[in-house]
């Protein structure tokens, strides 16, 4: 039996897998060791996951996560983890996840696009290439945080008519001063612009919104897949919005064309495969 994980800095999900089967899934926040402790992620680990677990006991667990990309943070994963699961703990960034996820071991680009967003040249068996993401701030082109980043930026700058602005305040109770608040002064602002980002498939078929997040997407093609040796090979995509909004998704890579494969919300049943077939 092995557990999997596939963490953001929103939620992890788990997946308790058996035979090649899965078994249970299970839903707890998001582990980023890059902005928490390993306490803090211990704590995670003991009250949400250990209960969901039901005396279940993996042989092994594979912890794909959003800041896992460098050993001393991985390790601070890992101690996390085995405090409570005393078993062999492979801990690897979001990234190899999503790769191993959607290409298994044939050659392709492998894609997050959810709360933050990330890009790679997989060569079936490694990360070959990666062009950095830069966080929401620099970077994450297409990302819920960065879709909501610029759907409040036109909101406060009047860029939106003002019925759909109005909307926008009504439908998440919102006052330009608080989201100032929530975005300057509260802890994991990248969250807050990611929940806002619903707003933009509610109300796609306004021009406006269309061509936002339509063009947040092509800068996402421009400034990391096609960086990579993409001709020939399909771009596949894991996470809530590339899933969600995978029509304009499509249309953004058909105008720049590039060859789309796999979408998929979640690369748990994907990794279920791959680490079943090792």
């Amino acid at each position: 039996m092995i557990l999997l994980a596939d963490s953001g800095s929103t939620k992890t999900d788990w997946a308790l897998a058996h035979n090649g089967s899965l078994v249970k899934r299970i839903t707890t926040e998001g582990i980023n060791p890059f902005f928490q402790t390993e306490e803090e992620i211990s704590r995670i680990v003991h009250e949400r996951l250990i209960p969901a677990l039901d005396g279940a006991m993996p042989h092994e667990v594979h912890f794909y996560g959003a800041g896992c990309a460098f050993p001393e943070k991985n390790r601070l994963v890992e101690q996390a983890i085995t405090r409570h699961l005393p078993v062999p703990v492979e801990i690897g960034s979001d990234l190899l996840g999503a790769a191993r996820s959607l290409c298994g071991r044939r050659p392709g680009i492998a894609c997050i696009m959810g709360t933050g967003s990330n890009s790679c040249y997989y060569d079936g068996q490694t990360i070959a290439a990666n062009v950095s993401p830069l966080g929401y701030v620099l970077g994450d082109e297409g990302s819920g945080a960065v879709l909501g980043r610029l759907l409040v930026g036109d909101c406060l700058k009047n860029q939106l008519p003002a019925p759909l602005k109005e909307a926008f305040f009504k439908r998440f109770d919102l006052t330009p001063q608080l989201i100032l608040e929530r975005v300057y002064k509260q802890p994991f602002p990248n969250r807050f612009l990611a929940s806002l980002s619903p707003f933009l498939i509610e109300h796609i078929d306004e021009p406006c919104i269309h061509r936002l997040v339509l063009n947040s997407f092509k800068s996402f093609f421009t400034r990391n897949v096609m960086q990579y040796d993409y001709r020939g090979v399909k771009v596949h995509f894991t996470g809530s919005i590339a899933y969600y909004y995978r029509e304009v998704l499509d249309e953004a890579a058909r105008a720049l064309q590039i060859e789309l494969g796999h979408i998929v919300r979640s690369p748990l049943e994907g990794l279920v495969t791959y680490h079943s077939n090792l």
